[in-house]
This record gives structure tokens, sequence and C-alpha cells, in this order.
């Protein structure tokens, strides 16, 4: 994934920017039709967002690569997209979109079935395999058809993340973390992010929960500790995008983006649930919660916005979707800590409403732009990132119409691998949390992995990291 100010496409994003404002205010019909007090009329809105998602995806075309969004979309945007679809039949339970969800999963799981795909090299950061870890985790929690016998679990698939994942922790720089990046000859290696951290610690909550390993918790807890004690994370809980190493974390970049602060309140949550309620776990639930309300604007009253590039006009292909995943991450965590509901409800009822009206571009006038807070005046832009957000802040409705998602407890049928993947598993009694274990573990399997990429993958010089 490539942030500002690291984004190596800004200025291929202005451009289409640039173009589709050129068409705004030209529909041909009326947006999207929502009423909020009809589950039947959410699902439809769904429908039509998530159609319209998937005119942009090419992975099922004769001879294009399954799981593969085209240009100008990373390969992370992908596993983010089907973790929502995921949520989609979760919902809606319509079924219509299952085979290609499950096809695209299974396509790119690379040969150790960890979402570690060898033509993702040049790219793949820590954060772009945890979406993809988070959506298997999706998967398992909300009883998405189980794939056939002979194929990777989604269990195993977000343990054998997480597992590499905790091999990959770095003592060495800023006392602890994970790099945004997972190779060393990639632009930000030298960066230590929130969402890289915020995938793992979300996914280490959600498999404690669903396995009842205390291993993952205790990894959630340190990863939580770690991002407040290097204050990714401050004092009134919110999240700043990341710092560099060379500095020991010292350069604090306090950009706020919505999904990190998504990521940390559903890991919190489960928390939360996987404590008993713990005090401790509700007060940063609370702290969390208090602190998003910075994405929700005044006028219109209650509606999302990405504050750091909206009003600007500077967002960029990724930041168009960083919504969805608060959006559908809000939601998420009601299931889990449901003291929240009062507060999330209005944002998330308000937000949908302004979404609805904004689906008003596009040749067929249903096409979702990003700026909900300008109504049913289309913004110009359109793409998977803003049918993402529509769809997940639309569907995010529903939440009472569905059942809490599922453990190995309480209905789960998803089989799990505790040693799956590259980094070494997971131990079921012992957390192998030591700095001998971790140190070793991150600089050999990192040594030994760049090495193999650069001596296999044909090209690979100067330029990759351009």
């Amino acid at each position: 994934m490539r942030l500002t100010p690291c984004s190596r496409k800004s200025c291929l994003s202005w451009l289409s920017t640039t173009a589709l404002s050129l068409l705004a205010g030209s529909t041909l019909t009326t947006a999207i039709t929502l009423d909020l007090q009809d589950p039947n009329s959410i699902k439809s809105a769904a429908s039509t967002c998530a159609y319209n998602l998937l005119t942009f995806y090419t992975g099922n075309n004769t001879g294009d690569v399954p799981g593969n969004l085209p240009q100008p979309y990373y390969w992370w945007e992908a596993g983010a997209m089907f973790g929502i679809l995921i949520d989609y039949y979760y919902y809606t339970n319509d079924s219509q979109y299952n085979d290609l969800v499950t096809q695209g999963m299974l396509w790119q799981v690379g040969p150790d079935n960890d979402y570690m795909t060898p033509n993702q090299t040049k790219t793949e950061g820590n954060d772009d395999q945890g979406f993809w870890g988070m959506a298997a985790m999706s998967a398992a929690e909300q009883k998405f058809p189980d794939p056939p016998s002979t194929k990777p679990q989604w269990l195993a698939l977000a343990q054998a993340v997480f597992n590499d994942q905790a091999s990959r922790w770095d003592n060495q720089y800023c006392d602890g973390g994970l790099r945004w990046q997972i190779f060393t000859f990639n632009t930000g290696y030298d960066y230590k992010n929130s969402i890289s951290n915020g995938c793992f610690f979300n996914l280490g909550a959600r498999l404690a929960l669903y396995t009842g390993n205390d291993t993952y918790a205790q990894w959630a807890e340190k990863t939580f500790n770690w991002t407040q004690a290097v204050s990714l994370m401050d004092q009134n809980y919110h999240f700043y995008d990341g710092a560099h190493t060379t500095l020991n974390c010292s350069d604090i970049n306090r950009v706020q983006w919505t999904y990190n602060a998504g990521v940390f309140l559903l890991g919190a949550s489960v928390m939360y649930n996987y404590t008993n309620g713990s005090p401790l776990w509700q007060e940063r639930v609370m702290g969390i919660l208090n602190a998003t309300s910075i994405f929700f604007a005044t006028n219109p009253p209650d509606v999302m916005y990405e504050v750091a590039c909206e009003p600007p006009n500077t967002c960029d292909t990724d930041n168009y979707s960083f919504k969805a995943y608060l959006a559908r991450w809000l939601v998420a965590s009601i299931k889990y800590a449901p003291f929240i509901q009062p507060t999330v409800m209005p944002w998330v009822q308000a937000s949908a409403t302004a979404a609805a009206l904004q689906c008003s571009g596009g040749t067929n006038g249903q096409m979702c732009g990003m700026k909900w807070t300008q109504g049913s005046t289309w913004d110009g832009t359109q793409g998977v990132g803003q049918q993402m957000g529509a769809l997940s802040i639309i569907q995010a409705n529903l939440i009472d119409q569905v059942t809490v998602p599922v453990t190995n407890k309480t209905g789960g049928t998803s089989k799990g691998n505790a040693a799956a993947g590259g980094g070494g598993g997971i131990s079921t009694s012992n957390p192998a949390l030591s700095q001998n274990v971790i140190t070793r573990g991150s600089k050999a399997g990192a040594g030994i992995l760049t090495c193999l990429v650069l001596i296999s993958v044909i090209g690979c010089s100067w330029w990759m990291i351009a």
C-alpha cells in the first residue's frame, strides 16, 4: 500500500480526478434510493453498490489473474474488496458473488498459503498482507462458505498471516513494532506505521477470541502498548500515520486517517469481549471511539469524511477507500462492545443516507463519489474505493439483522493451523514473546526471504524501489 506522503501514484490520481470532475453533475438518473427503516431497501441499495463495485474488477475475465484489480489499484485493495464482499454476504445473504470471492481469495494465497505472492514483491507491505489476512478472518467469523477441503482454509490463512508478521517484530529500532514494508529493497522499509501494526493487532485480537489461544491476545496487548509507547497513538487515542526507524520513530507524521481509528477500534472491542468486559479495554474502546469523532462533519452533521484529504482535494487512489474500512469496523465493533451502539449508529445512519445520495454519478447515474458531505451533488470521482465506501456504510445498517460472529466454540466451521505460514507458528503454551526469539525470527527470516526473492525475481535491482 502506498500512502501520502509516500505515494507513487498521486499524479495519476490527480489526472483521473480532474478529468472526472468535468463530468460532475451530468448524471442521467437519480441517486440510489435508500430507506433506512426498510431492510429490503438497504439490501437493494447495497446490491446496487456491490454490482457497480465489481464493474471495476477484471480478475474473472478470460486471460486475467483472479484476485487482482487493474491499475491504478495496488494488490492490497483487492483483498480489502473481498473482505467487504464477504461482509456483503453476511449482511444480505446474497450469495451471487461468493464463487468469485472464493476464487480470488484462494488464487492469491502464494506458495506458503500466507498471502505472500511472489508477483507482488515490489509492492507488498505488512499492511497489504494484513488486509488479506483480515478478509480471511472475516470469512471464518461470518461463516462464509468454506473452501474445498483440498484448499487452504480461512482460519488457517489468517493464522499464517499472523505468524509471518509475528516473526517480523523488530526490536532493533523504536523498541519494537512492525515495519511498513517487508523487504529491505522497497521504499518505506525504514517506516513503522499505524496501519501495519493495527492490522497485526486487529488480527491477533480476533484470533484470540476465535481460537481461545491466549498467545494471540498477548501479542495484541503487546502491539497496542507499543503503539501507545512510541506515540503513534496519543493520550487522547488519536492515531498518527507513522515514523522513521532512522530517527528511532521520533519524527511522528501526525496525519490522521479513518482506517487507523477503525482497525484499532475493532481490535480493542474484540479484546474487551475476550477479557470478559475488562475495564481497561472498555476505557480504550471509548477513548478510540471518542477520538473517531474527528472524522464526522458538523455540516451536515454526523457525516463521515476523510479529514486529511477531502477538504483540500488531495485524496489519492488509496485514500478514496479508507472510509470503507472505518465504516465496516465501526459497526462490527458493536457486536463485541454493545455499549458503543448509541454513539455509532447516528454516525452510520447519517453517513449512509449521504453516501446513497452521492451515488449519483457516472454514465448510469448511480456511481458513487467520495464526498458524502456534498449529498446528491456528485463530486466527479468514481472507482473501487468510492464504491466500497458506499457499500460498507449502507450495509452496516443491517447490523441488528445479523448474528454475532462465530468462534470455534459457537458454531465456527473453519479449520485452523497454528503453525501455518512461514513465520514459525504460534505456541499453544508459550507466547514466544521473548526478545531473543523475535529478533532471531525477524532478522534471519527477513534476510533469507530477501535473498531468495533477490535471486528469483528477474530484474530485482535499483529500479524496484523507484
